[in-house]
């Protein structure tokens, strides 16, 4: 049977103007048969049909509820939630879960746009054309998903984490000039990879200067959660972060980012040096053993060994510069720098310049902390995730390949 041509016809009476109203009565209709749909399928019969059999649901169709808004990223539609009435279970709707007022689009829209600056009263402007009328923009709506927002973030901080003993965790304190209080005051920062590669945040709290308080603190609660152990930390050299992993994880072994260390030797050398001293750097940075790194390194301090202040950066804290040589080779490329936490904050910065607005500190950090959350979904795995249970659980490694213990 030849397919008939839906909408032919129609199309012919759709003009450029009308698209957009078009396309939004289209998916109310869509969602609208979904929705009877779903019911059909719960009842086991169509719409009238009678119970035929015991072992079908009990209960009835009972016409529809009152009118209500619903708001897509598309804009908003006004759809009927269908009534059944005399169930031996309650029925519940997943295509259209009660109190649901739009989509998870719209609901990640909003934090997006209020974490780039906009203010409460900027909503309703900006938006309304957009989703439509009866979106929920208003002031109120706004404060609370805010509210909502702090909850969650205080539930989250609470959770317990299932994993004790963790292979890699990295830790950054981040600046991003959102109403975090003082004029020092940080994020800190700690990301973790699960055993199956996966990363995930675990810690996202303000402290003051980075200091060995803030950063213990932090450390604490995590142990207390039931982050028992770690093998390896990825951090910047900043002394209160070391101080602190020195006392509350003394058995792991510590990494420094490299992208630091380069910053620094780039302050110390004049701007015509910079890119041979650069070249240098990357060959120590991904040499293929230990011994080659150190190689490199001479051949950096034999070149400049005019300008001593640019060697002892170089040589200063070498050994927790090559410590990601104890760990698999396929994970040097996670472990050489803290980047795991600097990129997903790379666009909240560009984003927060606006934002000073945020007085409360409380309102900057979960608001920030729900846009990370979006963009955890999103982290890629390690390379070679079956190698981190192996490092979690202890194996020993000698410039990437595992130590083989003689039976």
């Amino acid at each position: 049977m030849k397919e008939k041509h839906i909408g032919g016809n129609e199309s012919k009476r759709i003009f450029y103007g009308e698209l957009e109203a078009y396309a939004r009565a289209k998916i109310r209709e869509h969602l609208q048969d979904l929705l009877e749909q779903e019911v059909t399928e719960w009842l086991g019969r169509e719409k009238s049909e009678r119970r035929g059999n015991p072992k079908e649901q009990a209960g009835y169709r009972n016409g529809y509820g009152k009118k209500r808004r619903f708001t897509l990223s598309l804009g908003t539609i006004e759809i009927r939630r269908p009534r059944v009435r005399n169930l031996d279970e309650r029925f519940e709707s997943r295509v259209l879960p009660l109190f649901k007022r739009h989509s998870e689009e719209v609901r990640e829209l909003i934090p997006e746009l209020y974490l780039h600056g906009m203010a409460s009263g900027d909503f309703e402007l900006a938006l309304r054309g957009l989703l439509g009328e009866g979106a929920p923009l208003s002031a109120s709506s706004l404060q609370r998903l805010k509210e909502k927002w702090q909850g969650e973030y205080e539930q989250w901080k609470g959770t317990p984490i299932q994993e004790t003993d963790w292979a890699y965790l990295w830790a950054d304190g981040i600046y991003v000039k959102a109403g975090l209080g003082r004029e020092k005051a940080a994020l800190l920062v700690v990301i973790g990879v699960q055993r199956d590669g996966s990363k995930r945040f675990l810690a996202l709290e303000p402290g003051y200067r980075e200091s060995k308080e803030s950063w213990a603190s932090v450390l604490r609660q995590l142990k207390v959660r039931g982050l028992k152990s770690a093998r390896l930390f990825v951090g910047d050299g900043n002394l209160g972060l070391w101080a602190a992993v020195g006392e509350v994880y003394p058995q792991a072994q510590e990494q420094l980012c490299w992208n630091h260390k380069m910053l620094n030797v780039m302050d110390a050398v004049s701007n015509k040096e910079q890119v041979q001293a650069k070249g240098y750097l990357n060959a120590m940075m991904y040499a293929e053993s230990r011994q080659e790194a150190s190689n490199e390194r001479k051949r950096f301090e034999q070149a400049f060994r005019h300008n001593p202040k640019a060697v002892k950066t170089v040589v200063e804290n070498w050994e927790r510069l090559t410590t990601y040589y104890d760990f698999p080779r396929e994970h040097w490329k996670h472990l050489r720098t803290s980047n795991v936490v600097e990129s997903p904050f790379s666009r909240v910065r560009l984003r927060t310049a606006a934002s000073r607005r945020f007085k409360s500190q409380v309102n900057a950090t979960c608001l920030i902390w729900k846009t990370l959350m979006v963009a955890e979904m999103s982290f890629r795995k390690l390379n070679a995730p079956n190698l981190v249970e192996k490092v979690a659980e202890g194996k020993k490694y000698d410039n990437g390949k595992e130590i083989r213990v003689a039976a």
